[in-house]
């Protein structure tokens, strides 16, 4: 068997592997957030486009509500990320180089994370790597117009759906163009501005959206960027986030794209294959880097880049290791030390397994662990204190991911009203994330005509709220002895009442603090 039948196997495999673990792991908080966009589909949302919520709807929609249904997509996404490398590769730089990127690509932690998990990453990385791919298309056909031009606009637009960050190919396909004399001819052609058109188009949802919510998303991604205070440097953040890329793509892996980053940009100045992928790696490299300078952003951010980095970089050392040993054992030792990496990441309980007592608080999959044991002992907790107090509760969690996690989890999971989640989060004067937007237990209702309700459901601006005077449940993951402030202006009285303890394997896993809040009273915030 060829080298290519041997990937196109493994990939098969681990597909068929991806979608049978899917299932057998709880959601993350992230998931279950976006599955609960899916059920209340908008043009945008508070952070993100329609992209993730509309695929997530989909997903649900053919395979159920479960684990397996709302991540379905994300184990085909990986698989179509990874053909859709192999090919361009091979355009490239030849068959060899292709079946060793992508095998590099599954030897790095974060893409077997992003192969089993459905969050915004995946719906990213696989248009971010369809655009540049039909871009080097576009260009090969230069200067004559081709359908490979307002194909690039539309996955870049869709990326842009799913992540903001997407339109940074706009700037990488500008830079493909302006540093190769050849190709800046495409400024005087239609192509590039049919692209452009294109993208433009899908753009319209999250603007119509913002329009209509005081464009709230780029008040968020300024603060989200650090860019809301005054300029500073802190190289302890800069180093932080440097650091954490070669957690998550392996230290050898990612010291690897390093030495790539080195030699490729000597390379760049006589070919137009490695100023290419360059354009395609360095603008979204060079942005989070410069922001980290004051504050660390997550390794994931610049994960798209990484698609033309990784090419370069198997093309780079693939030519090294055919001439010199040490090089061999370089990549032979980076594929390896990646590999366990990325199964102990998928797998951390491997671990637990050789008598390693890993504790939760440092495992990164402990997110993903027992939130249906928590939905259920808060469950049978609630319905004890609601047959002792004689009336029911509503639930409030600590933040979005925990809110929504309980809700996907709770059998019983009751809804106050049309629209209304199972579980809110605390009241706020200002958007902090997309359950402002949803009916919430702090806002006022108009009056139905000719109705009137009770007198003790008016409020001082004389609208109607039906949670007056009743008793909240507030959940907190964190180890708060007393409930935030917004919980107790809100309530006649604010009590700890119960404390859970969850395990795992013997170990401490999560803690969660229940606490009566009684007499809803409603405050100006």
């Amino acid at each position: 068997m060829t080298a290519r039948g041997f990937l196109f196997l493994f990939l098969g495999a681990l597909t068929a592997l991806r979608l049978v673990l899917i299932g057998q792991v709880e959601l993350s908080p992230d998931e279950a957030y976006y599955y609960q966009w899916s059920e209340r589909l908008d043009w945008s949302y508070f952070s993100k486009g329609p992209g993730i919520a509309v695929a997530i709807w989909l997903s649900t929609h053919l395979a159920g509500v479960s684990e397996f249904g709302v991540r379905l997509f994300s184990p085909l996404l990986a698989l179509g990320t990874s053909l859709l490398m192999f090919s361009f590769a091979r355009r490239l730089y030849g068959e060899s180089v292709a079946v060793w990127t992508v095998v590099m690509m599954h030897c790095t932690p974060i893409f077997q994370v992003g192969g089993l998990v459905m969050t915004i990453d995946p719906l990213s990385i696989f248009f971010w790597m369809a655009a540049m791919y039909t871009c080097w298309l576009a260009l090969e056909r230069s200067p004559a117009f081709s359908l490979w031009w307002p194909a690039t606009g539309l996955f870049i637009g869709l990326g842009f759906l799913a992540k903001y960050t997407a339109a940074m190919q706009l700037l990488s396909v500008l830079l493909a163009i302006a540093i190769v004399p050849k190709y800046r001819r495409e400024f005087r052609q239609p192509g590039f501005y049919t692209m452009l058109a294109v993208f433009a188009l899908c753009t319209v949802p999250p603007l119509v959206w913002n329009a209509q919510h005081d464009w709230i998303t780029a008040v968020h991604l300024r603060a989200r960027g650090g860019l809301d205070g005054g300029f500073g440097l802190n190289l302890g953040e800069w180093l932080s986030f440097v650091g954490a890329h070669f957690g998550v793509y392996s230290p050898l892996i990612f010291a690897g794209f390093c030495a790539a980053l080195w030699w490729g940009l000597r390379a760049a100045r006589h070919h137009s294959r490695p100023q290419f992928l360059l354009a395609f790696a360095v603008p979204l490299f060079a942005l989070y880097l410069i922001l980290a300078l004051k504050q660390a952003g997550e390794a994931n951010w610049t994960a798209p880049a990484t698609l033309s980095l990784g090419l370069l970089a198997t093309a780079l050392w693939h030519e090294k290791a055919r001439e010199h040993a040490w090089a061999r054992k370089f990549c032979i030792s980076a594929l390896l030390l990646g590999g366990v990496l990325s199964a102990i990441t998928v797998q951390t309980d491997l671990l637990r397994t050789l008598g390693l007592p890993l504790p939760y608080s440092r495992d990164p999959s402990a997110r993903l662990r027992g939130r249906e044991s928590a939905a259920e002992r808060i469950a049978e907790f609630r319905k004890a204190y609601e047959k002792e107090l004689g009336e029911p509760v509503f639930l409030i969690a600590n933040n979005y991911g925990a809110a929504a996690s309980l809700a996907f989890y709770l059998k019983d999971a009751r809804v106050e009203g049309p629209g209304h989640p199972p579980v809110y989060v605390p009241e706020s004067a200002f958007p902090e994330n997309q359950y402002y937007f949803w009916p919430r237990y702090d806002e006022n209702l108009d009056l139905p005509a000719g109705e009137r309700p009770p007198d003790e459901y008016y409020t001082e601006e004389m609208g109607y709220n039906p949670f007056l005077g009743r008793t909240a449940l507030y959940i907190t993951e964190r180890g708060e002895e007393r409930a935030p402030s917004s919980i107790r202006r809100g309530f006649g009285s604010v009590e700890m009442i119960a404390c859970l303890d969850l395990q795992r394997r013997g170990q401490p896993l999560r803690q969660l603090r229940i606490f009566a809040c009684r007499n809803y009273k409603q405050v100006d915030l």
